[in-house]
C-alpha cells in the first residue's frame, strides 16, 4: 500500500510517500480501506516534534473514513462492507489501516466517507466543548477563536443551536464572511481590532461566560481578560504555540476556571463515542449542521496540506484522498 511516513520530525518535507506492506487485522481489529483522511493540527504537532511520536518511523493521521475489508476474530461492532469513520486511530495517512473495531463508527445511510472524515474529529471536538466541557446555556456569550476554522465553524453552529451568543475572531474579511454565515453574532478581525477591547464593548463590560481557544500563546491572556466572574477558559489547542505557565492567582481574581481538554477523554467508552458521533453525524444528515470543506489533496501532497494548515491559509476542513 501507499502511505506517508516520517523517519524524523521537522518541516512538511520530512513526510515521504512510500510503499509499505498491507496491514492485517488481529483480534478485535478491522482493516479499513481508507477513502478519505482528515488533516488536523495534531498531525502537524506530531510531524513537527511539538508532540513527537513515541517511535519512528511513523505514519501521521488519526482521522479517516472508508470501507471495512476484513475483520479479525472477536469483532462484533462492524462487518466487511460497512462504511465507517473514526478518530483517534493512528496511521491514517495511508491507503489502509488496522483499527480497533470498538473505535469505528458506522456511517448513517446517505452519508459517505468524505462526510465522515470531515465531521468526526472536528465535529466531536465542537460537541464536547459546548455540551460537556462548558455546557452552553441559553443566554451565554461564547468567544470562539479561529471562527472560520474547521472546529470554529461547527462550534459556532452548535453554540447557536443551544441558545448562546457567539463572538468569533478571524484574520481576513473572507473568513469573517464564513464565520458570519455559520451564525456568529459578532465577528472580530483581530488583525484590525483588539479583540479584548471589542469583547468588552460588545458585552458592555460584563464579559463572557466561556472562551473556546485553539490558538494558544497569542490569544490566551486576552481571552482570560474577557471572562466574566466564574467564566471558563477552555484551551483546546495551541496553533500559535504553547501557553506559558499560568499562576493560580490569575484565576482567583474572578474565580475563573481553566481547562485543557482533549477529545480522547470525552470518548472514553464506546457508548460515549457512539452517542457523541451519533449526535454529530445525525445533525449533518438532517441538515442541521453544515460542513465546510476547504479542499482535498492526493495523499502524496500531504506536505502541501500541512503547509497550508500551518500557514492559516485554510477555512473548514482539509482532506487527503488515498
Amino acid at each position: 500500500m501507499k502511505a506517508i511516513q516520517i523517519t524524523e520530525t521537522g518541516g512538511p518535507e520530512v513526510m515521504k510517500h512510500i510503499d509499505l506492506p498491507d496491514p492485517e487485522p488481529g483480534v478485535g481489529q478491522a482493516l479499513v480501506d481508507i477513502q478519505a483522511v482528515g488533516v488536523n493540527f495534531t498531525d502537524v504537532y506530531g510531524r513537527a516534534g511539538v508532540n513527537p511520536p513515541a517511535t519512528l518511523p511513523w505514519i501521521p493521521g488519526v482521522e479517516g473514513a472508508g470501507v471495512v475489508s476484513a475483520v479479525g476474530s472477536g469483532v462484533t461492532e462492524v462487518a466487511v462492507g460497512d462504511v465507517v469513520a473514526y478518530s483517534g486511530v493512528p496511521g491514517s495517512y495511508a491507503e489502509r489501516t488496522v483499527a480497533p473495531a470498538a473505535q469505528l463508527v458506522k456511517m448513517p445511510d446517505g452519508l459517505d466517507a468524505t462526510s465522515g472524515a470531515t465531521a468526526m474529529l472536528q465535529g466531536m471536538t465542537a460537541h464536547y466543548l459546548c455540551h460537556s466541557t462548558y455546557p452552553i446555556q441559553s443566554g451565554d456569550v461564547a468567544l470562539v477563536h479561529a471562527g472560520a476554522g474547521g472546529v470554529g465553524l461547527i462550534l459556532t453552529q452548535m453554540v447557536k443551536a443551544l441558545g448562546g451568543t457567539v463572538i468569533s475572531t478571524v484574520s481576513t474579511e473572507a473568513k469573517a464572511q464564513l464565520s458570519q454565515d455559520a451564525g456568529a453574532d459578532h465577528v472580530i478581525n483581530y488583525v484590525e481590532d483588539d479583540f479584548e477591547a471589542r469583547v468588552n464593548e460588545i458585552t458592555g463590560g460584563a464579559g463572557i461566560q466561556v472562551a473556546y481557544d485553539s490558538v494558544g500563546k497569542t490569544t490566551f491572556d486576552k481571552s482570560v481578560a474577557c471572562l466574566a466572574p466564574r467564566g471558563y477558559m477552555v484551551l483546546y489547542g495551541q496553533a500559535s504555540g504553547p501557553v506559558d505557565p499560568v499562576p493560580v492567582a490569575l484565576l482567583n481574581a474572578k474565580s475563573l476556571f481553566l481547562t485543557r481538554p482533549s477529545l480522547v477523554h470525552y470518548t472514553l467508552t464506546r457508548d460515549e463515542l457512539l452517542e457523541r458521533a451519533g449526535d454529530v453525524l445525525g445533525a449533518v444528515k438532517s441538515g442541521k449542521l453544515n460542513l465546510h470543506m476547504h479542499g482535498t489533496f492526493p495523499l502524496q501532497d500531504a506536505p502541501e496540506a500541512h503547509r497550508q494548515l500551518q500557514g492559516r491559509e485554510t477555512t473548514g476542513k482539509l482532506l487527503l484522498i488515498p
